[in-house]
């Protein structure tokens, strides 16, 4: 399954149901590239139940302000619309797969 972009308009339908990764970055941010191929890896471990999303708080500061997203890369687990964790910070393969369980 190919990761999402999501915006104000998809956002709240794609986490209302199941386990969803959410990466909030920027085109601008280092770290953020460097998380972006990690969580290509997981995407293709295809684990089942699992969406994962990106936010581009430049495109969506609507998003990164309900959340509280004031450095990025912060990826957060929602579980049925719900968040469920927060990381903030380029997060490794097995750190990733440990949230979204």
């Amino acid at each position: 399954m190919a990761i999402q972009h999501l915006n104000k308009e998809n956002f709240d339908g794609t986490i209302q149901s199941g386990t969803v990764l959410v990466d909030f970055w920027a085109t601008w941010c280092g770290p953020c590239r460097m998380q972006a191929p990690i969580l290509e890896q997981l995407d293709a471990k295809q684990l089942p139940g699992l969406t994962i999303g990106k936010v581009d708080v430049d495109e969506q500061p609507e998003l990164a302000n309900r959340y509280g997203i004031t450095s990025i890369p912060t990826l957060v687990v929602f579980k049925n619309g719900k968040a469920a964790a927060k990381q903030i910070g380029v997060t490794g393969l097995s750190q990733l797969e440990d949230m979204v369980r």
